[in-house]
């Protein structure tokens, strides 16, 4: 695993947000300043604006780092699972968990249309099933822990699964964060995050990122973000390294409000369940124990009622935005199964995906409690 740059070897990961990817000797700047450049001198590493970027070095040396490899940012989540999907050879078959991100079955699914790969979908929670899907694919693609549902999947038993059937695994990242789950160190192949989420942390950026430990898949993603032109934005860098520097903060105050309200909603009469990894009865209890280091921010319940129900609180809430994205500072919701593809693969239709922010609990609480008020009676 390669070690933290700049002599911080040894550090805890809250301590390494701060401190990696800064400029280092006397006199050096305490932050890597914006270089927006397109065009480069003749002779030296960089020969074109596409090829690099000082920002963009800094953020991948910190988030390689973090997650224990080498990392290739992109210019959005989707920009960066597009790079993976086309370093598979032609007519791949990519086994991909049932469960996922809906952007992303969005475009495996117009690749395989247009003849480019083939993709098995599979019940991520089964092994046996999982092994079996892997025979003749190339990628197993894997998230946890799942959008929306919340649920966890086993990385390091769907890693061997894979491997003994000869597959690549990628593993998205993004609702647990490095800080809290690292898939490298379960057998993961490559590790995926919407930057755009809890490491920029602010709602005001999109960036993706994949993180290797093989150096040959790193070059290729490297290739691949150059010549389909998926650079990120030269502000975006800057921004995303500038919230890493407090993610660890903001996850551990957004996960202990998290918690507090997963045990108040699971109590609440108008609710009949909730997901969230923190709650000792939840299915996924046992497995982040192992597997993470904390359940995270993210959680689902699901109201009484219908999908006008659950659309009704969405409504109601005023603290809390109804709006899509997560892992920002503030806290928001939204019912998930309005969305075709989310319907599609099973999500409840009252279920409201909730990502806990940094705001007073009680005041997020009082605002859930006047919007769930109404479908007591």
């Amino acid at each position: 695993m390669p070690e933290p740059d700049d002599g911080h070897a040894g550090l805890g990961r809250d301590s390494l947000v701060v401190a990696l990817g800064r400029p280092q000797g006397p006199g050096a700047p305490l932050n890597v300043g914006l270089t927006p450049n397109s065009t480069y001198r003749f002779g030296g590493e960089v020969g074109y604006g596409r090829d690099g970027n000082p920002g963009w070095a800094a953020l991948e040396t910190a988030l390689g780092a973090l997650d224990g490899g080498d990392a290739v940012v992109f210019a959005s989540g989707m920009a960066a699972v597009a790079a993976v999907l086309e370093t598979l050879p032609a007519d791949a078959l990519v086994a991909c968990s049932r469960v996922a991100y809906h952007g992303v079955r969005v475009l495996m699914k117009e690749r395989e249309q247009g003849g480019r790969l083939r993709v098995r979908l599979v019940d991520a929670h089964d092994v046996d099933a999982v092994a079996a899907a892997c025979e003749g694919a190339s990628l197993l693609w894997l998230e946890t822990p799942l959008n929306p549902l919340i649920e966890l999947v086993d990385v390091a038993a769907l890693s061997a699964a894979a491997h003994a059937e000869g597959a690549a695994v990628l593993v998205d990242s993004t609702f647990a964060t490095p800080l809290r789950q690292r898939p490298l160190e379960q057998g993961a192949d490559l590790v995926l995050h919407s930057a755009t989420k809890f490491i920029g942390g602010h709602a005001d950026l999109l960036l993706g990122v994949v993180v290797t430990r093989d150096r040959d898949r790193r070059d290729e993603l490297v290739h691949r973000r150059a010549s389909d032109g998926a650079t990120p934005g030269v502000l975006e860098a800057f921004l995303a390294l500038r919230g890493l520097r407090t993610m660890a903060v903001r996850l551990d105050r957004a996960e202990q409000t998290a918690g507090d309200l997963a045990r108040r909603l699971a109590a609440h009469p108008a609710v009949t369940r909730v997901r969230y990894p923190g709650l000792p009865d939840d299915p996924g209890y046992e497995l982040a124990r192992r597997q993470m280091s904390g359940p995270g921010s993210m959680l689902a319940f699901e109201t009484v009622g219908d999908a006008d129900s659950a659309d009704g609180v969405c409504e109601r809430v005023e603290l809390i935005t109804s709006a899509t994205s997560l892992g920002g500072v503030e806290t928001l919701l939204e019912r998930r199964a309005r969305y075709a593809g989310d319907a599609e693969a099973g999500t409840p239709p009252t279920l409201i995906r909730l990502s806990v922010g940094i705001e007073n609990v009680e005041d997020l609480w009082r605002d859930l409690e006047q919007a769930l008020a109404p479908l007591r009676h």
